[in-house]
């Protein structure tokens, strides 16, 4: 993992296209603006997990349904 320090205002550049700015830095959190390319699909980390989470429970209960209708 690479750490960086940045302040209000700075920016870092993601392969050449994708551009992270710091916003606003106060009381321990973090406001980030992110420029990316349309076919850059951006997900808050713990949105996508519970999404992940959802979706094998769900492929779990399917099979499990399945099984019941054709033991």
């Amino acid at each position: 993992m690479l750490v960086l320090a940045r302040k209000k205002e700075e920016s870092l550049i993601i392969d050449g296209k994708i551009e992270i700015v710091i916003l606003e830095a106060e009381d321990g959190k973090v406001k980030l603006g992110i420029n990316a390319p349309e076919d850059v699909k951006i997900y808050r980390k713990e949105i996508l997990e519970a999404v992940r989470e959802e979706n094998q429970s769900a492929a779990l209960a399917a099979k499990a349904l399945l099984k019941v209708r054709n033991p």
